[in-house]
């Protein structure tokens, strides 16, 4: 199967699927059921074939004489795409019972998750900043209106237009940069601007600083960073259960993957000028989002504040780009993978818990819930211990390669704070587990999934555990070396 072919497979089968359900939808052959499976099909389908693209580092144009040299494919970007269908397969697999017992989603909600979806893959080859933008807002766009699917729910109803009045605002803010960027490299193809960076005085790229910085803002308002991240506690409660878990767990990604193949490959020079905005940007999201985290009295909305340290520690590595290059975003990556799948597995036991009701679940829903249902207690433990960076998960292994990152780009004071605000984070992660285990069970009524739902959740489990530990001495799998050297190939596709 040829690199080529996959490039054109993934997206080409993510946009025919979402026209056929949107069609298929209409008849009176469709049901919820049939919607779902074909689009879960869809997703294992298109996992599969881009999973064939990871593990040779390569980089490839794709069709350069038809779309212009505007998109490529390289071993980054077959990670992330990898990585993006992986977690819509998991939330939708993980949430069918929350599907099944909810009357708004229809078959137009998995439509908008596949178009979604595509927009993400379309962004993560995106070579040319026009076309970067249009895939962001077909993603963005999708978010928005899957945000708000529950159209009885007035919280709901406040997320979507507070997350789409917000996130229009942000995009005009990438649009005005990308404009002043092409005023003086005349071109918004990312090869052609790093080639006018390369061969340009600093101070003659003022228009290009302006404009990046600009492009900054919208990044920053995507990753829900301080303080462009306000609306972060507020959608993700109004949103339900599993879009939350798609958002913190699939979304984030695909913004950090683009503006990582667009910092390295264009601004990389400018360290000097961005690391104080970015430090300063970390510092301040690490120490708000804990203290949101730690005051919050819902279960859903610590994770979503919880969410916003994440960035921080995600920003401490890119601070650590100019100095510790390969390192610091092998580091990214490697990161991204282990939130990633602990994101989605904490999300993915309060959807199946939840069983399609909207109320918000609190630490006194989960009282002795360990005596009830021990499995996913345990699961629900070792995905709190992973987000907390507790050794023997793979959570603790993305932050141990994080601020080591920074250490070796001469910023200890800097993984000194990563540090201080791991410390803090395990006081509202171990809350739940203290409810856990060590409170008497209430008497809410908590309602349960179907058992192929609580199999990915366990299996998700197992995956941070196999992260944190690896399997090299009890049986010959891959364990935490190829996960770091797929981060590394990654990298190195990109010409590092």
């Amino acid at each position: 199967m040829s690199n080529e072919f996959i490039a054109l497979a993934v997206p080409f089968f993510l946009l025919f699927s979402a026209i056929f359900i949107l069609l298929f939808g209409l008849s009176v052959y469709y049901t919820k059921n049939r919607g779902y499976t074909i689009t879960l099909g869809t997703l294992f389908v298109s996992f599969i074939v881009s999973a064939n693209g990871v593990g040779q580092k390569y980089s490839m144009e794709i069709l350069p004489d038809v779309f212009n040299s505007m998109v490529v494919y390289d071993t980054f970007s077959a990670t992330f795409i990898s990585l993006f269908l992986l977690g819509g397969f998991l939330t939708l697999a993980i949430a069918k019972s929350f599907v099944d017992k909810t009357n708004f989603f229809t078959h137009e909600s998995f439509v908008l998750l596949l178009l979604s979806l595509f927009g993400m893959v379309v962004l993560t080859m995106a070579n040319e900043l026009l076309t970067a933008f249009i895939a962001l807002e077909i993603a963005s766009m999708s978010v928005y209106i899957l945000v708000g699917l529950n159209r009885d729910s007035l919280k709901a109803s406040e997320a979507f237009f507070k997350y789409l009045l917000l996130g229009s605002f942000s995009a005009s803010f990438y649009l005005l940069g990308m404009m002043l960027i092409y005023a003086q490299a005349k071109s918004t193809n990312l090869d052609a601007i790093a080639e006018y960076i390369l061969h340009t005085e600093l101070h003659s790229q003022l228009l290009i600083v302006a404009g990046s910085m600009l492009i900054m803002i919208t990044v920053m308002f995507k990753i829900a960073a301080v303080p462009f991240g306000a609306w972060v506690l507020d959608v993700y409660e109004g949103a339900s259960l599993p879009i939350t878990a798609y958002m913190a767990g699939v979304f984030k990604i695909a913004i950090f993957a683009f503006v990582l193949r667009l910092f390295l490959k264009d601004y990389i020079t400018f360290d000097a000028i961005y690391d104080p905005l970015i430090i300063g940007g970390a510092l301040v999201t690490m120490f708000v989002g804990s203290l949101l985290a730690v005051i919050q009295q819902s279960v859903k909305k610590m994770l979503a504040a919880s969410s916003v340290v994440h960035s921080g520690y995600l920003l401490i590595a890119f601070a650590s780009i100019g100095e510790a290059t390969a390192s610091a975003t092998s580091a990214i990556i490697f990161y991204l993978f282990a939130y990633f799948i602990s994101a989605i597995g904490a999300f993915g036991v309060l959807s199946y818990i939840s069983k399609g009701s909207d109320k918000l679940i609190n630490y006194e829903d989960l009282d002795g819930l360990a005596k009830t249902r021990p499995i996913i207690a345990a699961s629900l433990t070792i995905f709190m211990l992973s987000l907390a960076g507790f050794p023997s998960t793979i959570g603790f292994i993305g932050k141990f390669y994080i601020l080591t990152s920074a250490i070796e780009a001469g910023y200890t004071y800097l993984a000194f704070f990563g540090v201080v605000s791991a410390f803090i984070s395990i006081y509202y992660y171990f809350k739940v587990i203290t409810h856990l285990y060590f409170k008497e069970a209430g008497h809410v009524e908590v309602h349960y999934g179907y058992k192929v739902s609580l199999a990915f959740i366990v299996i998700s489990a197992l995956v941070v555990l196999w992260g944190g530990v690896g399997t090299s001495l009890l049986l010959d799998i891959p364990g935490i070396n190829e996960l770091n050297a797929l981060s590394k190939y990654s990298v190195e596709s990109l010409g590092l």
